[in-house]
């Protein structure tokens, strides 16, 4: 791919695995190459093997010793004791004696072991793959005698797969990684989450040139090859934002009031329990949306209602109190499901997604509001509908809902209804907000903004217009006025809320609940602070 052809921005698509955006030059990584071996004896062959994996497990023990946070402690334990485990390589050395050469022998050997991890049902071990495959190429190179050569800072890393003995030794600021292998439960997705590194993975990089200027937007999934001026200056300001956020994130916390001393709510946006390590509840109000498809992304197979119910219970848990307000499964769309989302959608946008699904597929929802009503004795659960436009739609679920508690009930089953609310999406659904008897309304700016634009989100020739508008403000204002009317509360989880240049404008439009990704509390909580009054 040469970017000197592209004439416009090529837009690439993946799946998030770690949120944030990153500017820079792609750098392409390649595997350890298999290095013919020079003539030896089968004995001397043998001593190679032995010498390569001890140094590689000197290596990663060196690096554990500078590592101060406990998933990299677990991460390089794991790949140690697999070194040190003499069951992975006894293959290669019986592959030895038999006159294979070192290198061969080795790779054969942990090949078979990766295959058997790959073609497990359980999409832990299938992540774990990867470790295998950084054990395998780290004795390559000490096999051949090659130097592991660090990773230059400041660029985005395009690779098949990502070792992550090489991650932990990379410097990130201000880089990212986009992967062709990897899913959002790989150990390098959660030291990606977990020190605020952009990727996405299931991207085809075979065409990537090194030194192409990209932006990774790992909020979206994708990959912006050859951005023009206007893509550059946009993500340079969510860039500078970003920036800001990790820096003043650990000054932030407790409640938060306009510069009057009205007090406004601010939540946080997750998609699963990594992103909540690294936090306090007591600096945020609570968890304003919670984005279940990451349960259902990582394997083909779809999650059971019990493996549901113990995720939900321990955002619960950690939230102590403060109120967790759930989505159900939003698939479809930019959100494709194995097993579950249906191809062919001549408009995936348009289609079958959200609410429409999960009520063609009663048998996959009713599993998750099982999970969700025997959660909701934990803690302060919320649960919201996704996709809504019809009342119609709204009143099925909440009777389903409630036909699931009286049956967990029926088998002695602890579960409880928790309050139900929809999000406020569909433009049809926001002009007739009254028509919908919801205990709560939650407002996701990022398909109201393109569906009353009638722009995509994904399309970078449409920016201009994939922007809030005021006829979005007033659906917003509109929203957020009937629900104080009413008695309820209305809040904003879009992209929208977490944009400190807009939310003086929301403030305006009487909204008081902001739900937002963990690096924008800082600027966010700041421009609520200074707001004084009407900014327009």
């Amino acid at each position: 791919m040469d970017h000197k052809t592209f004439r416009a921005a090529h837009r690439v698509e993946g799946r998030s695995a770690a949120p944030g955006v990153a500017m820079g030059p792609l750098v392409r990584l390649v595997a350890a190459k298999l290095v013919a071996r020079q003539s030896r004896s089968k004995a001397d062959e043998q001593q190679a093997l032995v010498d390569a994996i001890e140094a590689s497990r000197l290596d990663l023990t060196e690096l554990a010793g500078k590592m101060k946070d406990e998933d990299a402690e677990a991460i390089l334990a794991f790949q140690i004791a697999l070194l040190e485990d003499e069951n992975l390589a006894a293959p290669a050395f019986a592959r030895i004696a038999g006159g294979e050469a070192a290198n061969r022998a080795w790779l054969a050997a942990v090949d078979a072991e990766i295959m058997t991890y790959d073609q497990a049902d359980d999409p832990y071990f299938r992540a774990r793959a990867s470790d295998l495959r950084d054990l395998r190429d780290r004795v390559l190179r000490r096999l051949a005698g090659e130097v592991d050569q660090p990773v230059p800072s400041g660029v985005i890393v395009a690779a098949e797969d990502m070792p992550p003995s090489v991650f932990l030794a990379t410097d990130w600021r201000e880089g990212g990684l986009v992967l062709r292998r990897g899913s959002p439960s790989s150990h390098v997705a959660i030291l990606a989450r977990s020190r605020g590194v952009p990727m996405i993975v299931g991207v085809d990089i075979d065409h990537f040139e090194s030194g192409v200027d990209a932006v990774l937007d790992g909020d979206a999934g994708t990959l912006i090859v050859g951005p023009d001026s206007v893509l550059r200056a946009d993500y340079s300001r969510r860039l500078a934002e970003q920036a800001a956020a990790r820096e003043a994130a650990s000054a932030f916390g407790g409640p938060v009031s306009t510069a009057s001393g009205e007090p406004v709510q601010l939540m946080i946006n997750v998609t699963g329990l990594a992103e909540l390590k690294e936090m306090n509840p007591s600096q945020v109000d609570g968890i304003g949306l919670v984005r279940t498809e990451f349960l259902f992304q990582e394997s083909e197979a779809l999650p059971t209602e019990e493996e549901q119910y113990q995720i939900y219970r321990r955002m619960l848990e950690w939230a102590a109190g403060k109120p967790v307000t759930i989505r159900t499964l939003d698939a479809g769309g930019d959100k494709p499901i194995a097993g579950l989302t249906e191809a062919g959608d001549l408009n995936p946008f348009l289609g079958v997604r959200g609410v429409r699904l999960s009520l063609k597929r009663l048998d996959v929802f009713r599993i998750q509001l099982r999970a969700l009503a025997r959660a909701a004795v934990t803690g302060n659960l919320k649960v919201m509908i996704p996709m809504v436009t019809v009342r119609e739609e709204f009143d099925r679920c909440r009777a389903l809902f409630r036909g699931v508690v009286g049956e967990l009930h029926d088998q002695g089953v602890e579960a409880a209804m928790p309050p139900i609310g929809m999000m406020v999406e569909v433009p049809a659904a926001a002009i007739a907000v009254e028509d919908f008897d919801a205990d709560f309304y939650s407002i996701g700016s990022n398909d109201l903004i393109q569906y009353v634009m009638a722009a995509s989100r994904d399309e970078p020739q449409l920016a201009d217009l994939a922007r809030p508008s005021r006829a979005v403000f007033h659906l917003i204002g509109h929203v957020v006025d009937y629900a104080k009317r009413c008695g309820r509360e209305a809040s904003l989880c879009g992209d929208l809320a977490g944009d400190p240049q807009q939310v003086a404008l929301l403030l305006d439009r009487g909204l008081r609940s902001f739900s937002v990704a963990p690096g924008a509390l800082g600027p966010v909580r700041a421009a609520i602070s200074r707001y004084s009054g009407k900014a327009a």
